[in-house]
């Protein structure tokens, strides 16, 4: 189960998940496609791609994804509806960024962004970019992960 994997299940409200592993020609075209984008060649990949179907009232409250199951990239294609992602600095709540995510888009958390942030989603109600409001309706991520380093 996703949930425990990833200790989300008290983060996200609203919503629906599930891992793939097997998928259709051009969904695994695309699947290739944003893995090439977001890792390094030769990375060590999360084999299930976490879905994340989130209804238009869910929402994500801020988290870091556990250290334990993801290394240091984390990827997510956004589809269906726009949305709003709040990435706020861990020692430094009064530093944060807001970045608009267009449906079809794809985002990509690396290093400092994946560990020094929480990231979250915001609820419909609050969904603003620059002032302009973001209407958010059911959205679904499509979730690529590495895998953490081996210990040492």
């Amino acid at each position: 189960n996703a949930q425990g994997l990833y200790m989300l299940n008290s983060a996200i409200h609203g919503y629906r998940e599930t891992e793939r592993v097997m998928w259709g020609a051009a969904c695994q075209t695309i699947i290739a496609r944003v893995r090439s984008v977001a890792f390094a060649s030769g990375s060590s990949l999360l084999g299930p791609v976490h879905v994340l179907d989130l209804d238009k009232a869910g929402y994500i409250k801020p988290h870091i994804d556990s250290v334990k199951f993801c290394g240091s990239t984390i990827t997510g294609l956004s589809l269906l509806s726009d949305s709003v992602m709040r990435l706020v600095k861990n020692d430094a709540p009064s530093e944060w960024l807001d970045m608009l995510l267009p449906r079809r888009s794809l985002y990509i958390l690396r290093d400092r962004a994946r560990y020094d942030f929480t990231h979250e989603i915001l609820k419909d109600e609050e969904s603003l970019f620059n002032g302009q409001r973001v209407p958010r309706q059911r959205r679904i991520a499509v979730i690529c992960r590495n895998l953490p380093p081996p210990p040492q």
